[in-house]
């Protein structure tokens, strides 16, 4: 006996299915086959791939090429006796790597997860006898027993079932239970719709069923997703991707400079290999950031706890500046984009149409009459909303101020529509006593009750499928309570209507019954009085259609995949923006099914993926297939969801993205960023914070390169002049290290700029430099090799002054005009002006701690000691400040130049 092929299952009798896995419907399997079986398919539980050793997994951190710079910085700087500075770049080096580190652990949780989601207790036939045993017991012909509240144990292929309802939303993604049957179905039924199935871990709502396994395991559905996660490619994220590159340069020019500067000494004859060799240092010290790793971590910790400030918890840190170039969202549909709450929202009886407000479980809204017939005047509406709220398993709760329904959600939404009926309604149903009902099943599809009215009449009243209380219904209520024969093609037509919105429709149906009637059969359910429809949908977050227009402002895609129906996808769709209304004359797909994605190549799914916008009733592994399409066009893509079906893709997204409140525990263990209140809006808070860390960073760098440069070209030029170093290598660091933190570590506090959310993503393949802010750094960069050189020839020729003297003139000259540059820096394209000039508090603080800590390198004395620097006078000063003031300056010139060019560039279209 083999494990069958799930996509046969469906299509066969059950009774055959039973046969063929060797087992038999009254007895179940007898405790030796058990066994037997036990050794054969293994325990009914998910394992996941053994990964790489938690010492390899540390060590791996370390790999990286600007790791290896800091660490050759922190070697150096020892062998300069500079305890201190070694030690701060070696505790860098080690809090990145511990930070990639449980970053990486915390990843590798989502397949555990999502095997513990699988371990329960199931009611299994052995022998004749009804046993209790955890689900890993389970083997392929067990016979399960099924009731409300169980979690199914094991895929299972359904042969009785009685009221059965099984909620498939972390599976399915379908927003509401689906009612199981035990029919053979058609062969290209896809998944979510092959009813006579129940699916592992999925959650039984109402009902009673009795099936055979046929899946155990990672042989299940949702094993299969545990096989997707643990194949899906772990991406580098933009920011990490571009700073590994923009490392191997730097390597690369720092090993050619240092080589030079060592040659070019050695060449001249009158340097002593030692003296070169300091030289070859001092440029090496100098050209490494070392300030920048942690300046990373920092902006992007900042950038988590804005995030968390606005219910986004961001669980890896470079998640943050991905969502800043972010040009496609992926959302789901249910929880994400709408309220995850049936509601109500449009009436048709007594030929009048009515729309309802309000949104979700709270009875707060109104009937807007479309007909002229106002609600209290419609004797067939109320009717209808009466018929909903008695014939009606569901209760209605409010705790905490909160609303929400215990039961079904189709009849909860009826609850409400009849608590917006008013308080008269309410009265009305009190004064009927229920004497019995009928509860749904899926092979009549409807549901029935039978209940004690005034003067000893009974009055059975019916809910459910259209068709079906058309062909039992006689007559139709009219507004005026009369009653006239009923026309169907007249409720056929409005019922149309209804569904092409998206709505999902019931039909509503009474009669006045025998007095005596105390129970009632199906064939009582005969000779109704139609009395009207009710269309009801999981309505979208009102908030969600602003935050969906400002992410099409931005020029960020927003693309809907969820396992629903396609009407309700598109209709949802609509109604927030991401699809414009219907072209009639338009032939191009609006929505994309499961069996339209079956039959596309990968080529054609990538046009595909590129033109549409919503995909329904999609597959995990369809799922995992459209991001996949999408990231060939090196797209930035951010996947929402909450479900276990949504797993593998959130893993494949370069950021996942999670539901915190109804979001399963693989979902986000899978996940990079959580959203605390399951809200789309919040992702588009977070895009507008990750853009915000993404320009700090881009302002940091364009910072900091500037003093590496500039530093770097002082030694190539006293080398190939022949002169002293006008700085040391423990000046370098000094003027490094302190800057890097007091100064530009205060751009990580840098408020967002307004037009933010107004410029489109950034090209994912445009380098973390540009050329315009290359040039720039170049600018800055030899501004300060004339502007320090300078000073230092100008102190050398001073006879007042000694050589260490003309080094701290040196080093104030780079000091004074970092501190000028940073306010430059505070905008790359605007004057600081409009920036704001103290609108950072943290960059003014630092500023001020920068000059206190300056001026005692130049004037105490066991500063003077420690970094060989010397009190200097005003004459020197006054240099230093001009050196800044005109740095500056030309910067804001570069930036108003370069403004006028991009205006004059627009103008001409």
């Amino acid at each position: 006996m083999d494990e069958m092929i799930p996509s046969q299952l469906h299509r066969l009798d059950a009774k055959d299915v039973v046969e063929q896995l060797g087992s038999d419907i009254h007895t179940g399997l007898d405790l030796e086959e058990v066994e037997t079986r036990r050794a054969r398919f293994g325990p009914n539980t998910i394992t996941s791939a053994r990964g790489q050793s938690e010492w390899m997994r540390l060590l791996l951190q370390f790999h990286q090429p600007l790791i290896y710079i800091l660490m050759v910085a922190a070697i150096v700087t020892a062998s300069l006796q500079e305890w201190i500075d070694s030690g701060v770049i070696f505790g860098v080096v080690l809090v990145n790597a511990l930070i990639g580190y449980i970053q990486e652990s915390k990843a590798a949780k989502a397949l555990e997860a999502l095997a513990q989601t699988t371990v329960t207790e199931a009611r299994v036939l052995r022998e004749g006898t009804v046993r209790l045993i955890p689900s890993e017991k389970l083997v392929p012909g067990d016979v399960i027993l099924l009731q409300s509240g169980d979690k199914v144990p094991a895929d299972i292929r359904l042969f009785r079932a009685r009221d059965l309802q099984i909620d498939e939303s972390a599976l399915t993604g379908e927003s509401v239970p689906v009612s199981k049957l035990t029919a053979p179905l058609p062969d290209e039924t896809p998944l979510a719709d092959r009813k006579n199935l129940a699916y592992s871990s999925s959650l039984v709502t109402y009902g009673q069923g009795q099936g055979v396994v046929y899946a155990t395991g990672g042989a299940t559905e949702v094993g299969r997703i545990s096989d997707l996660i643990s194949k899906a490619d772990a991406l580098e994220t933009p920011l990490t991707q571009k700073l590994a590159k923009f490392s191997h340069i730097l390597l690369f020019i720092i090993l050619v400079l240092s080589g030079l500067t060592f040659a070019v000494g050695m060449l001249r004859g009158d340097s002593t290999v030692v003296d070169m060799f300091m030289a070859a240092v001092a440029l090496a010290v100098g050209a490494i950031p070392e300030g920048l790793p942690a300046a990373v971590t920092i902006t992007l910790a900042i950038g988590v706890n804005r995030m968390a400030r606005r219910r986004a918890i961001i669980r890896k840190l470079p998640a943050v500046e991905t969502l800043g170039s972010t040009n496609v969202i992926c959302s789901d549909k249910t929880g994400t984009l709408t309220v995850n709450q049936m509601t109500v929202r449009q009436i048709w009886a007594g030929n009048a149409r009515y729309d309802v407000s309000g949104d979700g479980y709270d009875p707060q809204g109104e009937f807007a009459a479309i007909d002229s017939i106002p609600l209290e005047d419609n004797e067939a509406a109320r009717d209808c909303l009466l018929t909903g709220l008695l014939c009606n398993d569901a209760t209605l709760i409010q705790e905490d101020e909160q609303w929400h329904v215990e039961g079904d959600p189709t009849e909860g939404a009826l609850l409400v529509s009849a608590g917006k009926g008013g308080k008269g309604l309410r009265t009305l149903a009190d004064a009927y006593a229920r004497l019995d009902s009928l509860p749904f099943e899926s092979q009549h599809q409807y549901m029935a009750s039978l209940h004690e009215a005034a003067g000893q009449r009974r009055l059975l009243l019916v809910k459910g499928a259209v068709e079906v209380l058309l062909a039992k219904s006689t007559a139709m209520r009219l507004a005026d309570g009369k009653t006239v024969p009923i026309d169907p093609a007249q409720v056929q037509r409005h019922f149309d209507e209804m569904a092409a919105q998206g709505l999902r429709v019931l039909a509503m149906g009474m009669a006045e019954v025998d007095a005596s009637l105390s129970e009632i059969r199906h064939e009582d359910v005969k000779d109704l009085t139609f009395v009207g429809l009710q269309g009801m949908i999981d309505p979208p977050r009102q908030e969600v259609i602003h935050a969906v227009a400002a992410c099409h402002r931005a020029g960020i895609q927003v693309k809907m995949i969820t396992g629903d129906h396609a009407k309700t996808a598109e209709s949802i769709a609509e109604k927030i923006g991401i699809i414009g209304p219907a072209d009639p004359n338009s032939n191009a797909p609006r929505v994309l099914t499961a069996a339209d994605l079956a039959d596309r190549t990968d080529e054609q799914l990538q046009s595909d993926a590129k033109s549409v916008s919503v995909f329904a009733r999609v597959t995990p592994e369809q799922k995992l297939r459209l991001v996949r399409a999408l990231q060939a066009d090196r797209s930035v893509i951010a996947m929402t969801g909450d479900g276990v079906n949504d797993a593998p893709a959130l893993k494949q997204a370069d950021i996942g993205i999670a539901m915190g409140m109804g979001g399963t525990e693989v979902a986000k263990e899978a996940a990079d960023m959580i959203l605390t209140d399951d809200n789309f809006a919040t992702i588009q808070a977070a895009v507008e914070e990750g853009r915000g860390v993404f320009d700090n960073l881009t302002k940091f760098i364009a910072w900091t390169l500037p003093t590496n440069i500039g530093e770097g070209l002082v030694i190539l030029a006293a080398v190939f002049v022949g002169t002293a170093l006008p700085i040391l290598p423990v000046q370098i660091l000094w003027i490094n290290m302190t800057t890097a933190v007091l100064l530009g570590l205060m751009l990580a506090f840098e408020p967002k700029e307004p037009d933010i959310m107004d410029r489109p993503p950034r090209d994912p393949n445009e380098p973390i430099l540009t050329l315009d802010i290359m040039l720039r750094i170049l600018t800055v960069g030899i501004l300060l090799l004339v502007g320090a050189f300078g000073a230092f020839q100008w102190a050398t020729a001073n006879v007042n002054m000694s050589e260490d003297a003309a080094r701290t003139v040196a080093v104030n000259v780079f000091v004074v005009v970092e501190m000028f540059y940073l306010y430059n820096c505070r905008s790359l394209t605007k004057s600081v002006w409009r920036v704001g000039l103290f609108t950072n508090h943290w960059l003014t603080l630092g500023v001020l701690t920068m000059i206190v800590l300056q001026l005692a390198f130049t004037y105490a004395p066991f500063m003077n000691l420690a970094f060989h620097s010397e009190p200097i006078g005003l004459d020197a000063w006054w240099r230093i400040l001009l050196t800044g003031v005109a740095a500056y300056v030309i910067v804001e010139v570069e930036k108003w130049v370069r403004r006028i060019l991009e205006r004059r560039k627009a103008a001409r279209g």
